[in-house]
């Protein structure tokens, strides 16, 4: 947000920050603000989540009463269009919808948005200071939006060709870590889109077949379901008969997971990641999501909420649709008995251990053979947890508990 500031500041435009405790405030602190400013004229863009919806709308009204004329702008998605089926209906699956979005982007392909024009001479660059924006690690996110672009351009230019086959392996540089960029509003959808035409005609590629365009798709997917479905933004779960499976009460459990002590070492190592960088792997985001909501049967719901407190980049749309995707309860979703394996996950995503050994320190000397589940023995000599759970037992009463639930 600085470097936002300082960055209109040299344009001439003054940036003020407004702080406000709740959602409902916001209608009366703008419509203060823009008496105070004389603005005729406000832009802003629309978001997806319910919450989200109702304050547009409370400020829509508000400032249109006030003669203030609103321009809202549309949702930050590739296409803001509706993506319905023949018969007019939402999507629930994502294949058939990626089909149509990509039959609507052709069409309706846009350019990113074009920085605003100088107003007259540099102002002095106001000193924010922002005691929501919590802790985040500047040397592996920096605040700076040429920095996001060089990052895109690298990414684009040495990681894109590769991206399909080495994406999964977290031990790898091959995914963009854009993603702190998009939650944020420092790239947008377009930028990305636009980058990722330009590379693809450089290698003489169809962009339209580029995977890593498919999951600004999943992007664009989830933030159209919550339009559809306000339920997904009332801490429900999409199928609704999901909502009668008896979740477990295990206090302990859920502690060890947060704090990358289970005893099943990639689901650690990933859960420190996240603690330590305020990110993780998407690979990863599957398997201790699976943990959590399927061998320790926990309700989803703690996860979810876990996530967005620690996520760097952490977007309501993408993290409740993962989320609910993990634990059979969503659109899409994994089938009820689909449970990960976190071993089997470890052995073929990592099979060195060279992520595992980056975060799990205890676990450096460890043969890349013992490492994956390590014996009791060899677990006591390095000061690393027995297991929390037994797969096999656990996996049972996860399916048992989704098995022939009651539909209404």
């Amino acid at each position: 947000m600085q470097d936002i500031a300082d960055r209109l500041a040299q344009l001439g435009i003054p940036f003020h920050l407004l702080e406000v405790d709740f959602f409902a405030d916001v209608p009366d602190e703008l419509l203060k603000f823009c008496q105070q400013q004389n603005i005729s004229d406000i832009w802003f863009q629309a978001e997806t989540p319910l919450d989200e919806q109702c304050r547009d709308q409370a400020v829509n009204e508000a400032l249109t009463k006030a003669n203030i004329k609103v321009h809202l702008l549309a949702e930050d998605l590739l296409v803001a269009l509706p993506v319905k089926t023949q018969q007019d209906d939402p999507f629930k699956v994502f294949t058939p919808y990626y089909r149509r979005w990509l039959q609507i982007l052709e069409d309706i392909q846009q350019a990113p948005y074009t920085e605003p024009k100088s107003q007259g001479k540099a102002l002095k660059p106001e000193l924010l200071r922002c005691d929501w924006a919590g802790e985040f690690r500047d040397d592996l996110w920096p605040g700076n939006e040429q920095k996001a672009l060089e990052r895109l351009s690298a990414f684009c230019e040495i990681k894109l060709d590769d991206y399909k086959s080495q994406r999964d392996f977290p031990s790898k540089p091959a995914t963009s870590t854009l993603s702190p960029y998009l939650a944020n509003g420092q790239l947008g959808p377009r930028r990305l889109l636009a980058t990722i035409q330009f590379y693809c005609g450089e290698a003489n590629r169809d962009w339209r077949h580029d995977d890593w365009l498919r999951e600004l798709a999943w992007r664009d997917f989830y933030k159209q379901l919550l339009l559809y479905f306000p339920r997904l933004s009332m801490g429900k779960a999409f199928k609704p008969e999901t909502e009668k499976v008896i979740w477990r009460d295990d206090e302990a459990g859920f502690k060890a997971w947060c704090e990358g002590k289970t005893g099943f070492p990639i689901v650690d190592a990933a859960m420190r990641q996240l603690n330590q960088t305020g990110w993780m792997h998407n690979r990863l985001r599957m398997i201790t999501a699976s943990f959590l909501s399927k061998l320790l049967l926990l309700d989803w719901r703690r996860g979810e909420q876990y996530f967005m407190q620690t996520l760097i980049d952490g977007e309501f749309a993408a993290n409740n649709g993962g989320w609910q995707w993990s634990a059979s309860t969503g659109v899409d979703a994994a089938p009820y008995f689909r449970v990960f394996n976190p071993t089997l996950q470890s052995e073929r995503y990592d099979p060195q251990g060279l992520f595992i050994k980056r975060f799990i320190p205890e676990l450096k000397d460890v043969s890349s053979k013992q490492l994956h589940n390590p014996p009791a023995e060899l677990r006591e000599q390095c000061g690393y947890p027995q297991p929390v759970v037994d797969y096999k037992q656990a996996r049972k009463d996860a399916i048992a508990a989704f098995k022939d639930l009651p539909k209404d």
